[in-house]
């Protein structure tokens, strides 16, 4: 069931409930070394596929986490999502790197905000990653004050 429509252009974004099927293409978009790179929080070992099915079998199936499966073009374009941590509603997101660039992120967030409302949200992001620090100052709903950067992944994983 697609959930909420954003079209600029030709290109529209389309967030629905992720499915099984989805998770092929998370596990193949989170394989990329540069997005591992920017993000604040990846897989240990991102090769593991059983690991990454196991865990987000797990999420998939905890009613307290909203996942939606970001369309672009009729393409899994990635994943937005909420969860809670320490009393704190996060929301998230991955895109494919193929699409990052293009407004997806901003666009699919921005319709994932409208649909939580629960409020304050919160968000995390690696402190060298700009564009998506951008993305989230762009969604009101997401107040920077609340928007805590992290080292990057990488630098987490090697000791930095």
């Amino acid at each position: 069931m697609i959930l909420r429509t954003d079209i600029a252009g030709n290109n529209a974004v389309l967030l629905r409930e992720a499915v099984e099927s989805d998770l092929q293409a998370f596990f193949e978009q989170q394989l990329n070394p540069e997005a591992n790179r920017m993000a604040a929080f990846a897989a240990k070992d991102p090769a593991n596929r059983n690991a990454f099915m196991t865990h987000w079998t797990k999420l998939m199936a905890d009613p307290a986490i909203v996942i939606r499966t970001i369309l672009f073009d009729g393409r899994v374009a990635g994943h937005v999502a909420s969860f809670v941590r320490d009393d704190q509603r996060l929301v998230c997101y991955w895109l494919g790197k193929e699409f990052w660039g293009q407004g997806i992120a901003t666009r699919a967030l921005g319709i994932f905000l409208e649909q939580l409302t629960e409020r304050p949200l919160y968000a995390r992001a690696a402190s060298d990653n700009a564009a998506s620090i951008r993305v989230l100052e762009k969604c009101d709903s997401c107040d920077p004050a609340r928007t805590k950067a992290f080292p990057t992944s990488a630098a987490s994983r090697s000791g930095r």
